[in-house]
């Protein structure tokens, strides 16, 4: 579990990217930060790991206030996996893998063991493993990003908007993955995102966040889809526009059921249940 208690974080320059944050994070389910840029998401992902420290108040795993671990150690034990991947040209995407690892001090033998298994949790072809990053796809290449964040078996993983530099098609193949990976291995997820249907997919738990991390809603997409907490929240969703209003449309080819703006959703069987 993560819980930040008044958590509040100004920057050199005067600016106040978080301002007295409180949250729960339960432990094995997927919570989701999501709002626009600049509302302080990315920071709040970033000070559970200590990439950035909090000004004041505290963040805690299972008890512990992160402000008291080492940086360095608090960072091997907590799978982070960002944008673009991250991934270190020079190193294959098995060496890549098997970083945090080896920095730990296991055998390179075992390490590159680890990421064949590994390659093959998140869909990747163990031949690929001795390829270089530029030899692979930008969807192969976050697959990579993923395995290595999971490759110290680490009870929390940080995903800092991972799925936003790929193309719609890869980006749902990867936001498939993720949620059979979760089922998986069964951890701690904080993701980031700007984008409100990612974060309805993914989340167990989803923040919606206003400017100084301000959290306008937080509860279950279902939650906030039936009962958006303000004007605000039914905006940011697009309730108040009647996007996720749902209908029926008769085809030549059966009946499907579309959104507000057209587009298929799902089909009905027989006994008009919808797929």
């Amino acid at each position: 579990m993560i819980e930040f208690t008044d958590v509040t974080k100004q920057f050199p320059d005067g600016t106040r990217a978080v301002d007295g944050f409180s949250l729960v994070i339960p432990s094995r389910k997927t919570t989701v930060f999501v709002g626009s840029s600049g509302c302080g998401k990315t920071t709040l992902l970033r000070m559970i790991n200590r990439m950035v420290d909090a000004s004041s108040g505290t963040i805690a795993i299972d008890g512990d206030d992160v402000a008291l671990k080492d940086r360095v150690a608090l960072r091997r034990g907590i799978g982070y996996v960002m944008q673009n991947s991250g991934l270190m040209p020079h190193f294959t995407v098995a060496d890549n893998i098997a970083t945090v690892p080896v920095l730990q001090g296991v055998r390179r033998k075992a390490a590159r063991v680890r990421a064949l298994e590994l390659m093959q949790t998140v869909g990747l072809d163990p031949a690929m493993a001795d390829r270089y990053p530029s030899q692979l796809s930008g969807g192969q290449q976050q697959r990579v990003g993923v395995a290595r964040g999971l490759a110290a078996d680490p009870n929390i993983l940080l995903m800092d908007e991972p799925f936003g530099a790929v193309d719609p098609i890869v980006r749902a193949e990867l936001q498939q993955e993720l949620i059979r990976l979760q089922r998986d291995v069964d951890k701690t997820v904080v993701f980031v995102t700007h984008d409100i249907d990612e974060a309805f997919l993914l989340g167990d738990q989803v923040v919606i966040l206003e400017k100084g991390a301000k959290i306008a809603q937080v509860g279950s997409p279902s939650e906030i889809m039936e009962d958006p907490a303000t004007d605000f929240v039914a905006s940011f969703i697009g309730a108040d526009r009647g996007k996720r209003a749902l209908s029926l449309k008769h085809t030549a080819h059966g009946t499907v059921v579309v959104d507000a703006e057209g587009r298929t959703q799902g089909a009905l069987v027989d006994g008009g249940r919808p797929t």
